[in-house]
This record gives structure tokens, sequence and C-alpha cells, in this order.
């Protein structure tokens, strides 16, 4: 199956999908999985032209300048809050930095976007549930579940937020005539 651009999606438009955590302590390795298969589904979707992938340990300071070049940021965790299995947050910028296990928060991150840059993309934070923190290059069989409704819930999003539709290779060509 091939997508195509539709009237909402601007070839211009550039999305990064930053994951973050660290695969060798087991769920906290979440994010680096759904970045290696947003990876697989963009290529196999004509979308690497406006969708990127970044993925590290922690955000530091310097991710200001990584996300800048974007339209729209969606950054991914894995999170032991009380959640069912995955949720989508908004990220509102702020000024106060707050350091949790990670280096710097995703909206200190989109903060210092705007104070260096003048912009701030439009920024979301995918929390992902995982239940195990043990020094482990493993993914629980849970945390893999809601990785699997997490990575669904994000393309159907990608697509829904961009206005990009599924189409056919028959629709594609009679568009090309």
């Amino acid at each position: 199956m091939i997508f195509a651009e539709s009237n909402g999606m601007k070839y211009s438009d550039r999305i990064l999908v930053y994951g973050y955590g660290n695969p060798g302590r087991q769920d906290d390795g979440l994010a680096a999985e759904l970045i290696r298969r947003v990876d697989d589904w963009k290529h196999k979707h004509f979308m690497a032209s406006f969708i990127s992938t970044d993925c590290n340990y922690q955000l530091n300071i310097e991710d200001a300048a990584a996300v800048a070049p974007y339209d729209m940021v969606i950054f991914a965790d894995a999170s032991d809050e009380e959640i069912d299995d995955y949720k989508l947050t908004p990220i509102t910028p702020e000024s106060d930095i707050s350091f949790t296990m990670h280096a710097v928060n995703p909206a200190y991150v989109v903060n210092l976007c705007r104070e260096i840059y003048g912009y701030d993309p439009e920024a979301y934070l995918l929390h992902i549930k995982g239940y195990q923190w043990e020094m482990k290059e493993e993914l629980t069989e849970k945390a893999v579940s809601n990785l699997d409704r997490a990575f669904h819930f994000l393309i159907s999003f990608l697509q829904e937020k961009r206005g990009i539709t599924k189409c056919c290779p028959e629709e594609k060509q009679k568009q090309s005539l």
C-alpha cells in the first residue's frame, strides 16, 4: 500500500519523531523500538521525505537545535505512570528546567527552541507504559503489547494530523494521468 499527499499536506511540512530512553534497561527501550518501527514504516510507505526520526538515551539542551527545523515534533518515552498502555499529551513550552531520569524534559527543549530560534514546533509526548527497568536488553511482553498499540495509534495520528490519505496504486496512477 502506498500513501499520497492530500490537500492538508504541503511537501514542506516536516515531522520529527524523537524517542529517548535506554534500551539496556528493559522497558526503558520502548522508544528506541518505536523509532525502529517508524523508520521501517516511513521507508515502506514513501514517507521518508517528510518524516524524520531520532533516538537517544536522554534529552539534552542541544536538542533544541534538532527540533527547530520541524513543523511538528513527537517525543516518545517509556512511562511508569498509571496509564493503561499509552497516551499522547500536547507539550506546552516551559522555561522551568525539570530533571528526571533524563537530562531535561521535552517542554524545556521546545522552550529553548523558541528562545534561541524564535520558533516552537507543534509538539507532543507519546508516553508508552513500561513495567520493568532492570539492566537487561529485552522488553517485557506487556510492554511490547503497549508498544504495538502505541505504534498503530501514532501512524493513524500522523496520517490524520497531516491530512495524509491512503490510496491504492490504481488511484495514484489515475492521479498522474
